[in-house]
Formats: C-alpha cells, structure tokens, sequence
C-alpha cells in the first residue's frame, strides 16, 4: 500500500477513535494521524502477542480504532498531568 496509503488509513482511525471516544481531545492533524498509525501497531503486535493475530497478519480496521482508542486514553491522562 505505501506510505501514502498507511498515512491515509491512520487518518481515518485516528478520526474515528476520537470521534468514539467522548471528551475534548485538543490535537492536530498530524497527532491524530500519528494516533492512528499507533494503534494498528498496537492492535497488530498486542493481538499476536495474545494470539488473535498469525505472525504475519495485521489487525482489521476495527482493531486498529481500538488500538487508538487506547492510545488516546493514555494520552489524556498524561497530557492532563501537565
């Protein structure tokens, strides 16, 4: 897909995610697409690490929103510790 494509696709998660998630989440585009792109990697290498996932298999899109949707909570609690 190229790097085009995972920026595109982290985009989308990472808008979704924050759409899911309630609360006022005060970031860019560029965090919210690195949002996104961590948490396919997150979903991806959690879900083998647990063994929902083969070694060479990437996490759906629905576990990449989860994946981000856990980022942005861990992001919320250390951005408000500031």
């Amino acid at each position: 897909m190229g790097i085009i494509g995972t920026i595109f696709i982290g985009l989308l998660v990472g808008l979704v995610a924050r759409f899911l998630k309630p609360g006022n989440d005060a970031m860019g585009w560029i965090m919210t697409i690195l949002l996104g792109i961590g948490g396919s990697l997150l979903a991806t290498y959690g879900g083998q690490a647990l063994g929902l996932y083969e070694a060479d298999e990437a996490a759906g899109f629905i576990g990449a929103v989860i994946g981000a949707i856990i980022l942005l909570v861990i992001y919320g609690l250390v951005s408000k510790k500031k």
